[in-house]
């Protein structure tokens, strides 16, 4: 089996809420694709539930485009402490914490249900698992703890 990059992780060093860059791969034609660790909650101490988390997916990945150039997706760990984004070419961190802090505070301060792309039967696979309440209420939490460019020492927040 290939090694995966955030199994080898010490899920119990890092210092949530951050984003990091896991990797950048270059394609055959010199293609750059970076893939991005954005972790809202301490890994094994807490997670988002499930409904706010499907809402905070829904609002990034339409509001990150706005915000960053590249956006290929953005889609949310199975474990619910944050998301893997994936861009093309080679953003900085700290451009990828400006974007994500930008849609957290929209998110946050000015969502209303209708600010939520996807969420019918024909545009979403489980469209009734929604919170924008919880979505809202989580992040403002990650705002207030302020998001590090740094996953292992609290930088830049």
């Amino acid at each position: 089996m290939a090694d995966v990059e955030s199994f080898a992780l010490d899920h119990t060093a890092v210092l949530a809420p951050y984003i990091r860059r896991i990797a950048v791969e270059h394609g055959p034609k010199g293609d750059a694709i970076s893939n991005f660790d954005v972790r809202f909650v301490q890994p094994n101490e807490g997670e988002i539930p499930t409904a706010g988390l499907h809402t905070i997916e829904h609002v990034l990945a339409s509001i990150l485009r706005d915000h960053l150039d590249g956006v290929i997706d953005i889609s949310p760990f199975g474990c619910r402490t944050g998301f893997h984004l994936i861009a093309w070419g080679e953003p900085s961190v700290a451009d990828v914490v400006a974007a994500v802090r930008a849609g957290l505070t929209f998110i946050a301060e000015k969502a209303t249900w209708d600010d939520v792309p996807g969420v019918d039967a024909i545009s979403c696979g489980n469209y009734r698992d929604h919170s924008l309440h919880s979505a809202r209420e989580w992040s403002k939490r990650i705002l207030e703890q302020g998001l590090s460019l740094d996953a292992f020492e609290r930088v830049g927040v």
